[in-house]
């Protein structure tokens, strides 16, 4: 005999939050993580910050995960007179840093078998020339076919110098096996900058061999943005102008500039978050579906949004853009010092660390609709989010009922943390007779993720696959939409007045009129 199942809870006590259920289904052949075929992996930089934070322990994720080709070898090479036993001995205390609770020692000393490194000066001609002899024996004894990766882990300063003498050397020919150079951001200082990197870059590599990083478009849910645009029909008719209000997009910072004072200081957010991280996410957002899921044609879509965006007005850019820059204040109870107080940073700065702008896309599309993007550091929380906001609906029939107008429907991408997708809308409060309630149904991927950001671009680097990186194109194409702005308001600088917004705050007032003078406010951090 069944028992009878427990009586339901009130519809009322029950929360509002609505729990979407994964489907289970097998998985198909194309959705494992492609296995990448033998090559060297050569780091420029293999002693700094990058390398120990990101680069090796990803790596050694990934060894650890089966992900790697047996046919491997690392080799490092920086400014520290070592050997292969302490450079080993250096990349072991950052492993165990990276994966307290995971470190193998016996999967350690096997990837370690892998490692080696030699002190270089990297001005010098006569490191890179010697480089093709030290890599060769590397080559022949873990096979890699003379498949090679050189990545810049190094200051933007240095870039020019290690790539003219890598292409001078001989080493960015393809004769026996390929040659990719993976570049980090910044990407230039502006746009003749970056046009200028770009020549030096083609002037030895095709772009078929340049990788350009931004590790944001790794991101779990930053790819999954393309996905769920494209694979829901019921989403893409609705994704544009006549059913969108407005998109914000936001990544806030509870950090402060910590120890990258040096290079914050001449950068700034514009630089340092819009012309790459905002901009991407703008793109994917805004953009047409590509004729085919492949890197070229999702790039070609990136390239006409971006060519669409209409450049903010100079003469008027009070009513496009805000920045700030943070004081003293309290994050998560403790208290922390203002920018201009940070170790490193002049007592007069005028580097902005928050920035708000709206944009608009001139197509079809996005007529009309306003982008609104910020980002800073040292606010309330830390975030990543794009959040759609739909049109009201055209005649709301419940008025004489109803004290207020309703919330329009919101569909928030999580990017981080607590990734997912939360789609808001209006039900009617159980027992009422017409009161309505906003309640959420909610996808949270909960941690399932098999890679990082930065295991994602090594492993299809490796493979060739160019879909998460950023052509030269596109680089130039952000620079040409940030560079006047960012021209102009440093012509403006002696105007601003500087901090504007206490850390562990929203970020500065100014960035709310820029919302309230069009009848919309930014969504709570």
């Amino acid at each position: 005999m069944n028992k009878e199942a427990p009586p339901s809870p009130n519809p009322v006590d029950r929360p509002a939050d609505l729990r979407a259920e994964c489907i289970t289904a097998p998985r198909p052949d194309f959705c494992g993580i492609e296995r990448p075929g033998p090559c060297g992996v050569v780091i420029f930089g293999a002693c700094g910050d990058l390398s120990k934070r990101k680069l090796v322990p990803s790596l050694y994720h990934c060894f650890a995960a089966g992900h790697l080709p047996d046919g491997l070898f690392i080799f490092g090479s920086d400014r520290m007179e070592t050997g292969d036993a302490g450079y080993r001995s250096l990349m072991e205390g950052a492993v165990r840093a990276a994966f307290p609770e995971t470190f193998s020692p016996d999967l350690w000393l096997k990837f370690s078998e892998k490692l080696f490194y030699e002190n270089a000066d990297f001005n010098s001609p006569d490191f890179f020339v010697s480089l093709p002899a030290r890599l060769k024996p590397l080559e022949e004894k873990f096979g890699t076919r003379s498949n090679r990766i050189f990545y810049m882990a190094l200051p933007p300063a240095v870039y020019e110098t290690v790539i003219r003498r890598l292409g001078g050397a001989g080493l960015a020919s393809e004769e026996r096996g390929y040659s990719r150079i993976v570049v980090e951001k910044p990407f230039g200082y502006d746009t003749e900058s970056s046009r200028h990197l770009n020549g030096v870059i083609g002037a030895s590599f095709s772009e078929s061999q340049t990788f350009r990083m931004d590790h944001y478009l790794a991101k779990e849910n930053v790819q999954n943005i393309l996905m769920f645009r494209f694979a829901n029909s019921i989403f893409e008719p609705l994704w544009n102008r006549r059913y969108i209000d407005h998109v914000e997009i936001t990544i806030s910072e509870t950090l402060g500039v910590e120890h990258r004072a040096g290079y914050y200081e001449s950068a700034g957010v514009l630089r340092d978050m819009f012309q790459n991280h905002m901009l991407q996410l703008l793109s994917l957002t805004a953009m047409e579906p590509p004729a085919a899921f492949v890197s070229e044609r999702v790039r070609e879509e990136k390239v006409k949004v971006l060519r669409s965006i209409r450049p903010a007005p100079l003469d008027r850019l009070s009513e496009h853009v805000v920045l700030g820059q943070y004081g003293g204040g309290s994050i998560n109870g403790e208290d922390v010092v203002s920018y201009k107080d940070e170790p490193g940073v002049d007592k007069n700065s005028t580097t902005p660390t928050y920035a708000a702008m709206k944009l608009f896309i001139d197509n079809w599309r996005w007529s009309g609709v306003p982008f609104y993007i910020r980002s800073g550091k040292r606010l309330g929380a830390a975030k990543a989010e794009i959040a759609i906001r739909f049109r009201a609906v055209p005649h709301l029939m419940f008025s004489n009922f109803l004290p207020n107008n309703i919330d329009p429907n919101l569909l928030v991408l999580r990017v981080q943390p607590d990734e997912g997708i939360s789609l808001q809308f209006q039900t009617k409060m159980p027992d009422s007779r017409a009161c309505l309630r906003p309640v959420l149904m909610d996808f949270r991927y909960e941690k399932i993720f098999l890679l990082d950001a930065y295991e994602r671009v090594l492993l299809d680097c490796m493979t060739g696959d160019q879909m998460l990186f950023v052509s030269g194109e596109i680089e130039e194409l952000t620079w040409g939409l940030l560079s006047p702005v960012i021209e102009r308001l440093e012509c403006m600088k002696d105007s601003f007045r500087f901090p504007n917004y206490p850390a562990g705050s929203n970020g500065p007032a100014e960035a709310d009129d820029l919302m309230l003078r069009d009848g919309r406010q930014w969504r709570a951090l």
